[in-house]
């Protein structure tokens, strides 16, 4: 019987914790396969057993216990494969709570790891000793590495599992430090349990049923909550296996997942919105070669579910065996672990048709879909069974009723137990009271805006203004703190950053002041260019839309805060333009065809221009706009497109290219040169 058989919703209790459910399946089926990583032709290129992965992380944790390290907080910095999944394993078996982070390719990369640690207070990082030795290789000493304890996962290996002893931990102990964004500012980590993750596979076994048949087939990258608990958590408790594509293998072919999913008969797979958008983009008339008819359930979360992507979506693969019912839209977050809403498998999601103005007032008004002015809200689905939702004036926080527009509180056993460290910022969001109903218990407050219709959660809109590009976090105080280093003479609080949706996809936006003497050093066009570059530079964030208006433009409060909602309502409705004095629009970018295998590498005098014309394809410029001497961040460039411009980069000259040397080389003219030295590739 599996640990989880014995969970009461109703208390959140359950026997053991993550460490218990593994030991217990490598027992009892130790040569059922765990997860499987794939290669770029999908065949499997490196596996673990669930006894391999006991034996591994046994071998892991008894290496943090002998370096003094076991129950300390960990930063878990390890590419996407089995040294991720076996790190990670390890930290759980030595009770260290751990903060995944991205592989430090960058400056930026390595900024926001250090950052991570200290706010997790800790020094120990894992690495592989590959990475190691490439950052040190490329950042002699940084001050980010100073005195940090970097541990090599190699020497796992070579550990005896033998001497591994059970930590004392319950299901209340912390498992994960889940951060957000954090790209310039002080990043917060969710203290998620145990218990949480347990709970919270559960109910999605209860919502879409996952055990006994399941197999789960993904490529969210684990630092990413829907990646690490969708795709290693959930099929660890429910014992099914995984066949895991590495995101960089998925954003340069997306038909990939589709191909994995065909030949692994996989019932279930997630990705953010963009990625169901890669996938249509990417597929062309060999649909007779897929077999999606194993798949139950197409997760659709961590932004907003597109409706034109779940119409399309069905529509295109229905030829390939999909069922429309299978793509499920979902809602939630780290704090709450993952899902709370999800749409059940029985129907696709839910769509009404509602006025974009009155949307803009918070009210919810239904209209034709024809009409001009018609927007449609996906619906998120019902709470899932055991999760209390509910609809609160953030103001009175009194509950609203039905088709009102409120914030989201959120109350149940996957809610995470707080910030790490942060206990005001942890009482404030984590421990709120409706009004009249304080008996109710404390809830999540999510800070996002939306209504419920007919017992389903249809989202429509922030509070905290958190900006959701390609399914990445982006907090906009720190898009705003990046843009006022453009220029010593801006306040700090002359500019917003906020989200906007253009083109069917949320993007970000900036409106800055600009004042006289910057003004006379320069134009505002200019000025414009350098705010896309400077935060692209800083957070990694493409804006599609920079205004820069007259010092005094900005809406504020009597305080002098900034209104980001009306600044956004000023932009989208012209009521800038008298103030306007620049305004830089993104192209929208076209769909870029999929890159072949293999290919001869054409001429060396080719070179240039195939990576202004490719360039051209990713973000939607005329080739001949684009300048040899431009950083493509001036252009849109985003990471998902600096991965395309990497695999069409290995097509042109024929040789393996990491997504390194685009970040590393960032315009025409340096990346054709460095394409030119044949022994570089990143």
């Amino acid at each position: 019987m599996n640990d989880i058989d014995d969970f009461d919703e109703g208390t959140g209790s359950f026997p053991g914790t993550l460490v218990d459910i593994l030991r217990r399946r490598a027992a009892e089926s130790p040569d059922d396969l765990f997860c499987a990583f794939l290669s770029g032709s999908v065949e499997i290129a490196e596996q673990a057993s669930c006894a391999d992965l006991d034996r591994s992380a046994r071998a892991c944790a008894a290496l943090l216990r002998k370096r003094g390290f076991a129950g300390r907080n960990v930063v878990l910095a390890c590419p996407y494969g089995l040294d991720f999944i076996k790190a990670f394993a390890g930290c759980l078996y030595a009770g260290a709570p751990v903060a995944p982070v991205k592989v430090p390719r960058g400056r930026r990369d390595l900024e926001r790891l250090r950052r991570i640690a200290d706010a997790a207070g800790t020094r120990v990082v894992l690495m592989t000793g590959r990475d190691l030795r490439e950052l040190r290789s490329r950042f002699p000493g940084a001050e980010e590495l100073r005195d940090l304890i970097l541990i090599e996962t190699d020497d796992i290996a070579a550990e005896p599992a033998e001497e591994w002893t059970r930590p004392d931990i319950d299901p209340q102990h912390t498992a994960i430090l889940q951060f957000t964004s954090g790209s310039t500012g002080r990043p917060k980590g969710v203290m998620v349990s145990h218990r949480n993750l347990i709970a919270e596979a559960r109910l999605i076994d209860r919502t879409w049923p996952v055990r006994d048949d399941g197999v789960v087939a993904s490529w969210v990258p684990f630092h990413h909550d829907l990646g690490l608990v969708y795709s290693v958590i959930v099929p660890m408790v429910l014992g099914v296996p995984a066949y895991l594509l590495p995101p960089e293998l998925f954003v340069r072919r997306p038909r990939r997942l589709l191909q994995a999913v065909s030949r692994y008969r996989a019932t279930h797979t997630c990705s953010p919105n963009f990625g169901f958008e890669l996938c249509l983009r990417d597929t062309g008339t060999d649909l007779d070669q897929l077999d999606l008819s194993a798949l139950r359930v197409a997760l659709n979360g961590a932004e907003v579910v597109r409706e034109h992507t779940v119409r399309r979506f069905a529509g295109q693969f229905a030829a390939a065996g999909f069922d429309p019912r299978a793509m499920c839209a979902g809602y939630g977050m780290a704090e709450s672990t993952l899902v709370v809403c999800g749409s059940r498998g029985d129907e696709p999601p839910r769509v009404r048709w509602l006025s974009a103005p009155a949307l803009r007032k918070g009210e919810v008004l239904a209209i034709d879909q024809d009409d001009p002015d018609a927007v449609p809200v996906v619906s998120c689905g019902a709470p899932l069974t055991g999760v209390d939702v509910r609809v609160v004036d953030p103001e009175t926080r009194r509950e609203r009723p039905g088709d009102e527009i409120g914030e989201v509180w959120v109350r149940g056993s996957c809610v995470a137990q707080g910030y790490w460290n942060r206990p005001d910022a942890t009482r404030e969001t984590f421990e709120a009271r409706i009004a009249g109903r304080e008996r109710d218990g404390v809830f999540l407050r999510t800070g996002d805006l939306a209504f419920l219709s007919d017992g389903e959660l249809y989202v429509a809109g922030r509070m905290k203004d958190l900006i959701i590009v390609d399914g990445e976090n982006h907090h906009p105080e720190d898009v705003e703190s990046a843009v006022e280093t453009c220029d010593p003479s801006l306040a700090t609080v002359s500019c917003a950053a906020f989200a906007v949706d253009r083109d069917g996809a949320e993007q970000a936006a900036v409106v800055v002041e600009i004042t006289p003497r910057t003004l006379a050093a320069t134009t505002a066009e200019r000025f414009a260019e350098r705010v896309r570059e400077v935060v692209w530079d800083r957070c990694r964030l493409p804006v599609a839309e920079v205004a820069v208006v007259r010092r005094g433009s900005l809406a504020k409060t009597s305080s002098g805060k900034i209104q980001r909602s009306e600044n956004r309502r000023l932009l989208e409705t012209g009521a800038f333009d008298g103030d306007l004095l620049a305004h830089l629009r993104a192209e929208r970018p076209q769909a870029v065809p999929g890159v072949p295998d293999a290919q001869p590498a054409p001429a060396a005098s080719l070179v240039r221009p195939m990576v202004r014309l490719t360039l051209s394809r990713i973000v939607g410029v005329p080739a001949e706009q684009i300048t040899d001497d431009q950083p493509f961040a001036h252009y849109g460039l985003t990471s998902r497109g600096a991965h395309q411009l990497a695999a069409a980069a290995e097509v042109i000259v024929g040789r393996p290219i990491d997504v390194t040397l685009v970040l590393n080389h960032p315009t025409v003219e340096e990346l054709t040169q460095a394409l030119g030295r044949a022994e570089e590739t990143v």
